[in-house]
């Protein structure tokens, strides 16, 4: 169980870090971009919190 949810954690961890990269190579404005990129990390963070049994 233990190995499981620190895998699916590493995986979002992995997932967050390359979604972010791809919006920065997105041509977008500046705002835009960081709009997004706090939708992003949210997202993740919220993802991670499941994994840790939170929500």
């Amino acid at each position: 169980m233990a190995s499981s949810a620190l895998i699916g954690i590493l995986i979002t961890f992995l997932v967050i870090i390359l979604v972010l990269y791809l919006v920065q190579r997105l041509p977008l404005d500046g705002r835009m971009r960081q709009i997004v990129q706090v939708i992003v990390i949210i997202i993740g963070i919220i993802s991670l919190l499941k994994y840790l049994a939170v929500f």
